[in-house]
C-alpha cells in the first residue's frame, strides 16, 4: 500500500473512533443527567415546548363538559377560587391563608380521577401557580426501589420531573400495603414524598388517589400524611343514565352513532351490573363500546363489504351492543387491567 494511501486510511479510522468515542461520551452525559434527575428539563417533544398553555376559560369549559361529576366540579371550582384569590392578596402586598395546594382523589375505577387531575394541572398552571401545568402520572412501581437506597432516589427523580407540575400517584394506597411489611420500602417513598411536598409546596402540587376505602387506610399509615392536603375530593360513581350518556358520546366522538333502541339495551345493560367497587363505570363504557365495534366489524363482515355506505359503517346496533356484553362477561381479566362489574345475561 502506497503511504499516501495508509496515511488516509489511518486518518478515517481515527475519526470513526473519534466518533464512536464522542457518541458514547454524549450518551453517558445524558445518563448521567437522567440520574440526577434533570430529564425533566427537556420537552418530550417540539410541541410540547412550543404549545402554548390554554386559558383557565378553556380548561373549564373541559371540565363542565365532563358527563356528571357535579359535586367534584364544585370543589375544583371552590379550590380554584381560593387559590386566585389568595394570589390576588400577595400582589396587594397583604398575608395570605398558609394552606396547601395538594390534593386526595377517592374514587373507584373509571370516575374520571385522572382526567380531572390533568385539567387541574392545567388549570394550575393558567392561573399562575404553576409554571407549566404539566401532569406526570406514577404508581407504585415508580417510586419504590428494589433495594436499600433506592427508593429515595426513585420518589425524588418522580418528584423532579414534576416540578412546574401535578404529581399525580395512582393507585397511592399500594405505598402503605397491609399486615407487617418490615422489608418494603413504600414508608420510605411515603416519607420522601412527605418532604419533597413540603420542602417544594411552591415548585409541584401533589395529586394521590385509589379506593376510597383503601385510601382512608394509606392517609392514616403517617402521622403527618393527611394534613399534607388541602382537600379530599370524592368521585361518586357515574348512575346508569350517565353510563348511557357516556357510552353515546364515545361513539359521537368516534364517528359512530347508535341505532334506535340502543339507548334502551344500554339502560338495562348498565342497571343490571353488580356496581362493586371493582365495576370499571366508564372505563367498563370504553371496553363495551370497544367490543360492540368488534362485533359490528364482524356482522359486515359477512356481507358485501365493498358496498357498505356510510350509514352502515357508523351505526352501532342492539344486536352489537347484547353480543359485546357476553364477550365482557366471559372474558378473563388480563393482568393489570381494571376489574370489571358482572353483567347477568340479557
Amino acid at each position: 500500500m502506497a503511504p499516501r494511501d495508509r496515511l488516509k486510511k489511518q486518518i478515517n479510522k481515527a475519526g470513526e473512533l473519534a466518533g464512536k468515542a464522542g457518541k458514547k461520551a454524549g450518551k453517558k452525559v445524558r445518563e448521567s443527567a437522567v440520574d440526577r434527575g434533570f430529564e425533566e428539563r427537556l420537552p418530550t417533544n417540539l410541541a410540547d415546548k412550543l404549545a402554548p398553555p390554554r386559558s383557565l376559560e378553556t380548561v373549564q369549559a373541559d371540565l363542565d363538559a365532563l358527563v356528571g361529576l357535579t359535586s367534584v366540579k364544585e370543589q375544583v371550582a371552590t379550590q380554584i377560587a381560593f387559590l386566585q384569590v389568595q394570589e390576588r392578596r400577595r400582589e396587594h402586598g397583604l398575608d395570605d391563608v398558609s394552606t396547601s395546594r395538594h390534593l386526595v382523589f377517592k374514587g373507584n375505577p373509571g370516575t374520571g380521577k385522572t382526567t380531572v387531575a390533568r385539567l387541574i394541572a392545567e388549570m394550575y398552571g393558567s392561573i399562575g401557580l404553576l409554571e407549566k401545568g404539566h401532569l406526570v402520572e406514577v404508581d407504585r412501581s415508580g417510586l419504590v426501589g428494589k433495594y436499600v437506597g433506592h427508593t429515595a432516589s426513585k420518589t425524588n427523580k418522580a418528584a423532579k420531573r414534576a416540578y412546574g407540575g401535578v404529581l399525580f400517584i395512582d393507585e397511592a394506597y399500594a405505598l402503605s400495603p397491609p399486615g407487617l411489611q418490615s422489608n418494603d420500602f413504600g414508608a420510605e417513598a411515603i416519607e420522601t414524598l412527605i418532604k419533597r411536598m413540603e420542602d417544594n409546596r411552591d415548585k409541584m402540587v401533589v395529586i394521590v388517589a385509589g379506593y376510597p376505602r383503601l385510601m382512608e387506610k394509606f392517609l392514616t399509615s403517617n402521622p403527618g400524611l393527611r394534613s399534607r392536603f388541602a382537600r379530599e375530593i370524592t368521585f361518586p360513581d357515574y348512575s346508569t343514565a350517565e353510563l348511557v350518556e357516556i357510552t353515546a358520546k364515545i361513539a359521537t366522538d368516534g364517528d359512530f352513532h347508535l341505532a334506535h333502541g340502543c339507548a334502551e339495551a344500554l339502560d338495562k345493560i348498565y342497571s343490571q351490573a353488580v356496581r362493586n367497587e371493582g365495576f370499571g363505570n366508564a372505563r367498563y363504557a370504553r371496553n363495551l363500546f370497544e367490543q360492540a365495534l368488534n362485533r359490528q366489524a364482524v356482522r359486515l363482515s359477512q356481507g358485501n363489504v365493498a358496498g357498505l355506505d356510510k350509514n352502515a359503517v357508523t351505526e352501532i346496533t342492539v344486536d352489537d351492543l347484547v353480543a359485546a356484553v357476553k364477550v365482557l362477561a366471559d372474558q378473563p381479566p388480563q393482568p393489570g387491567d381494571a376489574p370489571l362489574g358482572k353483567l347477568r345475561r340479557i
